[in-house]
């Protein structure tokens, strides 16, 4: 999930670390946050040792000192992501990710057609102890994990769906989607065989970010248009 986690889930490469390079994309800036459109195949933070070192968070840094962490999303997704440039406002949006008071969607290509056209997905998420960081669904330990989506275009080998994650588990949309017989396209996790492997990336992509700002409290929101 692509989305915030609980725990920061260990970082796991089928292959080595090799994050992209290019300039920082900036969607917006004020006093209170930044906005930026993070590539695929960064880390939102650091990793456990100097070769995992680069990342977002890191980047960021870089060229605004100030800024503080408030959210992640999974190496392997791309999109928007806020960060506070004041601990104020570090404070005010890490409230609203906690109370669910935020509203994100994101863009993906599934494995086949998706159908009905619509739908949610309410499956509660554990971690797959065995084989972490993937999760599993687990209706026993589980926590709840919510889902929404809708088929934007479909053919007989894949579907264009948004999805709308009511809930921050780790994976989330990536094990709901598998939940559904639809794995997303790329996964090195979920997805098996050509739905892995004939994919140069994760197709999934964090398109908009809606809260209320540090500042006053209005609704804001921020988009960054898919690559893919």
């Amino acid at each position: 999930m692509s989305q915030t986690p609980d725990t920061p889930p260990s970082p796991d490469f089928g292959s080595a670390y090799d994050p992209p390079m290019g300039p920082l994309v900036v969607v917006h800036e004020d006093h209170e946050l930044l906005i930026v459109d993070k590539p695929a195949g960064l880390l939102s933070v650091p990793g456990k040792g100097a070769h995992l070192a680069d990342c977002l968070l890191s980047r960021v840094q870089e060229a605004f000192p100030t800024a503080l962490l408030v959210h992640r999303l999974d190496r392997d997704t791309s999109g928007v992501m806020v960060f506070a440039l004041t601990p104020h406002a570090q404070r005010h949006l890490g409230l609203q990710f906690e109370n669910r008071q935020t509203k994100k969607t994101y863009v993906a290509r599934v494995e086949g057609r998706l159908a009905p056209e619509s739908g949610t997905v309410d499956l509660p998420l554990a971690v797959d102890w065995p084989n972490r960081p993937r999760q599993r669904v687990d209706h026993e330990n589980g926590r709840q994990a919510v889902t929404d989506w809708r088929v934007l275009r479909a053919n007989e080998t894949e579907s264009r769906v948004r999805l709308s994650p009511k809930t921050g588990r780790s994976h989330q949309l990536r094990v709901h989607m598998l939940a559904l017989g639809h794995p997303i396209l790329g996964d090195p996790f979920y997805a098996e065989g050509a739905a892995r492997d004939d994919h140069p990336r994760l197709m999934l992509h964090s398109e908009t970010l809606q809260f209320r700002h540090p500042d006053g409290g209005r609704g804001v929101r921020f988009r960054a248009k898919a690559p893919f």
